[in-house]
């Protein structure tokens, strides 16, 4: 019953990477697809204020997803590690109780973000026309946000052992019902921005629901026996250690972006619109990166749980190459099609004019953002829990400053909003590559010859 599952410790790097990322990517695009299916419909059928409103609030939804999904990440970390050293006990202990966490974490994170939402869109400097649609949207994506934390958690912990395929499977399930839904919340019964926000709650629980039976039905390490389902302090510690600072990590980007976002709501609802048309894109662009890095995780974790440091390094050059070729296609579309890609959200044509102007700053840096990614992979994958935290540190400081120093400091204005968007991810990867450089070699040896 292991034939999901993929043993990386023995084989060719590049190709066991690209399968198993394959179908991540394929689930990841249509993870933002179900994501777009929001901004696209909402845009086009309620107007630029309600596709205004919906991105005013894509960074205080992302911290709360950001805090409980670095917990998740944690295990799966936990887990590949497990399954490379062939201790089945401890995969099984290790994904019950991250489950108890996943359960407990979003729960917590939801309830204050739902009371908390006003303060917080207040805060920002959200635009009073939008401000009452922000709010509404941000609570529903609260209620929804156990539904995306235990769904991402099933998905990190399948893919640590090397089962790509099966979160795919759901996902593309839940992404044809909520676009049904969306369209028949708001184009047939007008529900305005409650109907794409319920839409998207309905959709994350089906996914979570079905995936999680359908792992029970096939995989054996989801087939829990009374002593299986026991609460272990040492195990929880072990995962709450590497998670914690993941979700640090990546909620100091939230924050940071918080930051961003209170820069970009004082240019008017035309910038933000424009942001917030470049920022789906650009999740969209941060798809097949993101897969690359679980990929590059998944099989550095497990060769490093196999006592294999060649394949580690083997693993960190096959993803770096990959990377750079996908890279030039991607600057190659931003810059070429930037407008048509824009002009999928909404049709005034100024805010598609500055949409365009950006990804086309953006994508120039788009090869320090994959490096970010290809060797944050590598340190997931061998448990590097302070590199996470002290990425995240440098994130935030530099989106707390260089925004601010380019749009008013140097006079670039709006401009400068995705200018500094690529600066930060040149200091990031900068760190992170110095980060690989020293930890590597000295958690696993120095890289021999030929390997």
């Amino acid at each position: 019953m292991k034939n999901n599952l993929t043993d990386m410790t023995v084989g060719n790097p590049a190709k066991h990477i690209l399968l198993f990322a394959l179908p991540t990517l394929v689930g990841n695009i249509f993870q933002q697809i179900y994501n777009l299916a929001d901004s696209i419909i909402v845009g086009r059928f309620i107007g630029a204020d309600a596709f205004a409103a919906i991105g005013a609030t894509s960074s205080i939804t992302f911290l709360f997803f950001a805090l409980c999904n670095g917990i998740g990440g944690g295990g799966g970390i936990l887990v590949s590690q497990y399954y490379g050293a062939h201790d089945d006990e401890n995969v099984k202990k290790c994904i019950i109780n991250a489950g108890y966490i996943m359960l407990l974490v979003p729960f917590l994170f939801g309830l204050t973000g739902f009371i908390l939402s006003p303060v917080l869109l207040d805060f920002l400097g959200t635009p009073l026309p939008i401000l009452n649609d922000s709010i509404l949207y941000t609570r529903f994506m609260c209620v929804g946000l156990i539904f995306v934390s235990l769904y991402n958690y099933l998905s990190s912990m399948l893919r640590a052992l090397g089962d790509s395929k099966t979160p795919l499977y759901f996902l593309i399930v839940s992404t044809v019902i909520n676009i049904v839904l969306d369209i028949l919340f708001v184009c047939v019964f007008s529900f305005g921005i409650k109907g794409a926000a319920g839409a998207t709650v309905i959709s994350q629980m089906i996914s979570v629901l079905f995936c999680g039976i359908f792992a029970y039905r096939t995989n054996p390490y989801f087939r829990f026996e009374r002593k299986d389902m026991s609460v272990s302090t040492n195990m929880s510690f072990k995962i709450i250690r590497l998670g914690v600072p993941l979700s640090l990590q990546f909620g100091l980007i939230a924050i940071s972006s918080m930051a961003v976002q209170r820069i970009v709501n004082s240019f008017g609802t035309v910038v933000v619109a424009a942001f917030t048309a470049t920022n789906r894109i650009e999740q969209l662009i941060h798809q097949p990166y993101t897969t690359l890095g679980m990929s590059i995780s998944t099989f550095c974790g497990q060769n490093y749980g196999a006592k294999k440091p060649d394949r580690v390094y083997s693993g960190y050059r096959t993803g770096t190459v990959i990377m750079a070729a996908l890279t030039a296609v991607l600057i190659f579309a931003m810059q070429f099609f930037g407008e048509a890609i824009t002009s999928m959200f909404v049709t005034d044509t100024e805010v598609i004019s500055l949409g365009a102007l950006g990804l086309k700053i953006t994508s120039l840096f788009y090869l320090a953002l994959g490096m970010i990614y290809v060797v944050r992979g590598v340190l997931s994958g061998l448990g590097d829990a302070f590199f996470a935290l002290f990425n995240g540190i440098v994130e935030v400081i530099g989106r707390f400053t260089i925004p601010y120093f380019m749009t008013v400091y140097l006079g670039f204005g709006r401009t400068g909003i995705w200018l500094s968007a690529g600066v930060v991810w040149v200091l990031s990867a900068f760190t992170a590559w110095l980060r690989y450089k020293t930890y590597t070699p000295s958690l696993i040896g120095p890289k021999r010859s030929g390997s």
